[in-house]
């Protein structure tokens, strides 16, 4: 027996069309009345609005925080994919960060291959929240060989670009990175960190990058927020290309 597809109720439609329109006339971000307000203004009931709400917040039109309400979703920063890495323009926004750990321990066979040093090498391990604006957007894990970044502090890492301070500070010039993305749900520590819901979408990116010299410069494994972030990419087609 084949189920029948699953259709909202038409008293759900009339919540539905409502925010829609609300979302499309006012800022991002921008604060929904509560659900008994809305059951209110709309002649539904509240199990009704909250139905249409849930259903809105999945398809990622709503966002809901803990203790403040319902809002309309946030602008999301801009990420472009290109293939010279040095060549991507900065993403939106005012980028900082708020550093959890940095440490230099003696890298373990895992850590070591994966920075092609020899096991016991020093490796520096940092793991930072990214912000923008003064917003929570991502967590960033770094590794990298803690000899090619002698002197190298915490605070270093809190603004700036670190390609940048790699190149200007160390001489390391990066060259290339194969980097891979696939998408994500956040676990109860990374939740707390973004300041989101358990199980909200993530994109989660692990880079290693290269120096011109073919070094391994560094091994990062970060998500962001699937809600606030996205990668857009320009194609160059050709005849054969499909």
């Amino acid at each position: 027996m084949t189920a029948e597809p699953y259709k909202p109720s038409p008293k759900r439609d009339v919540v539905r069309r409502h925010i829609l329109g609300l979302i499309e006339n006012t800022r991002p971000g921008t604060g929904l009345a509560s659900e008994r307000e809305l059951a209110q203004q709309l002649g539904v009931s509240r199990p009704t609005v909250r139905a249409a709400l849930d259903d809105l917040t999945r398809d990622g039109f709503l966002v809901r925080q803990r203790g403040r309400g319902t809002f309309t979703s946030p602008h999301k920063v801009t990420q472009e994919l290109a293939g010279n890495g040095m060549a991507v323009p900065p993403a939106e926004g005012e980028w900082t960060s708020w550093v959890v750990s940095f440490a230099v321990a003696p890298a373990l066979p895992p850590v070591a291959a994966r920075l092609e040093l020899s096991p016991g090498d020093p490796a520096l391990r940092v793991t930072r929240v990214r912000l923008v604006d003064d917003e929570p957007i991502a967590i960033e894990h770094l590794e990298l060989p803690a000899d090619l970044v002698p002197g190298l502090q915490a605070a270093d890492m809190e603004t700036g670009n670190f390609y940048h301070l790699l190149r200007d500070r160390f001489g390391i010039r990066v060259a290339e990175a194969v980097q891979s993305i696939e998408p994500s749900f956040t676990n109860p520590e990374q939740a707390e960190f973004l300041d989101v819901p358990v199980y909200s979408p993530l994109l989660q990116i692990e880079r290693t990058t290269r120096d011109t010299t073919g070094r391994v410069v560094e091994v990062t494994h970060s998500v962001y927020r699937g809600d606030r972030y996205r990668i857009t990419s320009t194609l160059r087609l050709d005849e054969s290309s499909g």
